[in-house]
């Protein structure tokens, strides 16, 4: 890399401390240097993750109690076809490297005895199960049986069975199957006498019976005698072949798994047919034994979830997207299994209102750790900055293959194009997006591989859409926002090094990212209105966008206040003092509970981003004049909705002979069927 006295200098003045030694071998000849550093309490950040073991070594050698923290600015940066430009980069990976952790969040723990069950064919399963039963405690649960292979010594429990179904997570597995075989493993003591006597030859050594083989003719029932293992009349006694048992792991060697989720529960492993992997996931099964741990990855507020009302279904992002099914209905609201959530974070990202908060990191941190990037480079000199959001897996590894063939003559990451490595892709939204854009990006790209779930990439895709036409409708030029599938590191180069910067505010902003989603939203749509090109008023939305407005025909509408009831954000409300309808956009989340709630179909949504001050005022809908109790006075109701109501329920047995009750507040209608007992009423003859 091209660093010298005078860059570390550079580096020193954006970074904001004295002048950065430079050096050459800080692993090998020069290791003093860094051991030096280890002296005080103070964190050390060290600029080469390539060894990150060694000096992770040396300093727990020395007794060093300094935090350490790693960070690459070689193959991100320092060795691309720019790297003479790409200081202003190396001092903003470095600044975000030095930031704080993250505050403490809560723990989900699990805990494993080894009960490991295997799933397969006798084929896939017994060999593994003798493999790994010095171990583990194996269970083997047999899917069919085989001429090659053997239950021999009874040295782990064996079942045997069709119709399996798996739930659970690492330590709390529960599965299901029913008895399909007529010969039950478990009472079965293997004497061999059914086999001896099968004139088909349709029982093998793994004690499984060939039904297209067997003809029915009972011998091997009368040889296995009062041991009572075969049966072939169990299946027509209801619940006598249901069979279920408790397990910490999962070893599934089906060829299709039993678990269909794209985001596998922890502790579950299904490797199929592919040998490499079964070895591979035998290795992390021997390791699962114990007490362990993970942090809760979201944070979920309900009264700000706008999933359901009354038994309407509004909002469902969150449930439709989770690829670990740890997302459920549970009544107004949803509820989140943490043993389940994979951390992916996708469902932070489509919800509209913030009730689901991703909390590892927080958004706050995510927040500050962005700021800090690109308010570091602009300091340091560096212009139109794109970040380049990317899995801590598979994308990690392509960047850091980019930048090593560009040592080869590739032209690597251009010093313009920060990389920014994230749990998983789909944890960072249109928050964070619009929020770097009014600190100062020119590009945001999230680079997806094949690791994440089909409906994580349209999620995304949806919410960039949303978000260019955010921009493009400020008037800001080019394309801001794009969704990219990498899956070599060729294409990676090709694209980073041909991607345009789009234009962005002149003025970065200066605000931190909030808890609240809509507080950060807010912020950073203010920023960028105010900075626009274009000074508009509003811009049209998409479909499913998260601001928009609610239209009311007042033909249809009788004010009954439905919407009012089943809004969760607050956006309708109704006056205590006076029949009216009214509305802050600002508050409305388009979840359209209001829409399907309406009994008369009076209302509509309608997505845009309102700029204006009356975004955040009341505006009055609808309203009418109130209709006045015919006996006491008092107002109750509108003209419409009674006039409605008459001529709906005229005819009704309780008002046929009384038209003039419905027009009674429920105190006086009380009082007029109490004090006309015996008048006489329609009702219908049944």
């Amino acid at each position: 890399m091209p660093l010298d006295a005078a860059a570390g200098a550079q580096l020193g003045t954006a970074l904001g401390i004295a002048p950065i030694p430079i050096a050459t071998e800080l692993c090998r000849r020069e290791v003093g240097a860094y051991l030096k550093t280890l002296d005080g309490v103070d964190d050390v950040v060290v600029a080469c993750t390539q060894e990150r073991s060694l000096f992770a070594e040396l300093a727990q050698q020395k007794g060093s109690v300094a935090p350490l923290r790693f960070v690459n600015i070689r193959e991100t940066g320092g060795w691309s076809a720019q790297a003479g430009q790409a200081l202003p980069k190396m001092a903003a990976l470095l600044a975000a490297a030095a930031l704080p952790d993250p505050e403490p969040v809560p723990i989900v723990n699990y805990e494993s005895a080894g009960h490991v069950l295997i799933i397969g064919s006798a084929d896939q399963a017994l060999p593994w199960a003798q493999r790994l039963r010095e171990q583990l405690d194996v269970s083997v649960l047999l899917t069919s049986g085989s001429e090659s292979q053997m239950l021999g010594e009874r040295s782990f429990p064996s079942f045997s069975g069709k119709k399996i179904k798996v739930d659970g997570w690492l330590g709390a597995f529960k599965v299901s199957w029913q008895q399909a075989n007529p010969i039950d493993l478990e009472t079965c003591i293997r004497c061999n006498a059914c086999i001896e006597v099968c004139p088909e030859s349709a029982i093998d050594l793994t004690y499984q019976i060939d039904l297209d083989k067997c003809r029915s003719h009972g011998d091997c029932v009368k040889a296995c005698g009062n041991i009572g293992a075969i049966n072939f009349a169990r299946g027509e006694i209801a619940g006598a072949n249901d069979r279920s048992g408790e397990f910490d792991l999962i070893f599934d060697l089906s060829s299709t798994p039993m678990v269909h989720t794209h985001q596998l529960p922890q502790g579950y492993f299904a490797p199929g047919m592919d040998v490499a992997r079964q070895f591979e996931d035998s290795l992390k099964l021997a390791q699962m034994v114990g007490q362990f741990e993970k942090p809760k990855f979201f944070n979920y507020k309900e009264k700000l979830c706008a999933h359901s009302r009354n038994g309407k279904i509004g909002c469902n992002a969150c449930v439709d997207i989770c690829s670990a099914e740890a997302i459920s209905h549970n009544g107004n609201h949803v509820k989140v299994n943490p043993n389940l959530c994979a951390g992916c974070g996708a469902c932070t990202t489509v919800c509209p209102s913030g009730a689901m908060a991703y909390a590892y990191p927080r958004v706050e941190d995510m927040g500050l750790r962005v700021k800090t990037l690109l308010t570091t480079y602009a300091k340091a000199g560096g212009r139109q900055a794109g970040l380049l959001f990317h899995s801590k897996g598979q994308g990690s590894a392509l960047i850091g293959q980019a930048g090593r063939l560009a040592k080869a003559g590739w032209s690597g990451i251009p010093a313009r194009i920060i990389p920014v490595e994230l749990h998983h892709t789909a944890a960072v939204g249109i928050d964070v997006w619009l929020a770097a854009f009014a600190y100062g990006a020119a590009n945001v790209s999230v680079m997806v591989t094949d690791e994440e779930a089909p409906q994580y990439l349209d999620a995304l895709q949806q919410q960039i859409e949303l978000a260019q036409a955010i921009l493009s409708g400020l008037g800001y030029a080019g394309v801001h926002l794009q969704l990219v599938h990498i899956k070599t590191a060729a294409e990676l180069d090709s694209y980073v090094n041909a991607l345009e910067p789009a234009q962005t505010a002149v003025v970065c902003a200066t605000f931190n990212l909030a808890a609240d989603k809509r507080t950060t939203l807010d912020f950073a749509l203010e920023h960028l209105h105010r900075h626009a090109p274009n000074n508009v008023e509003q811009i049209a939305l998409p479909a499913g966008a998260l601001y928009g407005a609610v239209l009311v025909n007042q033909d249809a509408c009788t004010l009954c206040m439905s919407c009012v009831g089943a809004c969760p954000e607050s956006a309708l409300t109704d006056n205590a003092n006076t029949p009216q309808l009214r509305f802050i956009e600002k508050n409305c989340v388009q979840c359209g509970l209001c829409e399907k709630t309406c009994p008369e179909n009076a209302i509509t949504l309608a997505p845009r981003l309102l700029f204006t001050a009356a975004a955040k005022e009341l505006q009055v809908l609808n309203e009418a004049q109130p209709f006045h109790c015919v006996s006491c006075q008092k107002p109750f109701g509108t003209a419409k909705m009674i006039e409605n109501m008459v001529s709906k329920l005229s005819l009704h047995g309780a008002f046929s002979g009384n038209i003039e009750r419905l027009k009674m507040c429920p105190d006086c209608r009380v009082v007029d069927m109490m004090a006309n007992k015996h008048e006489s009423s329609i009702s219908e003859i049944k």
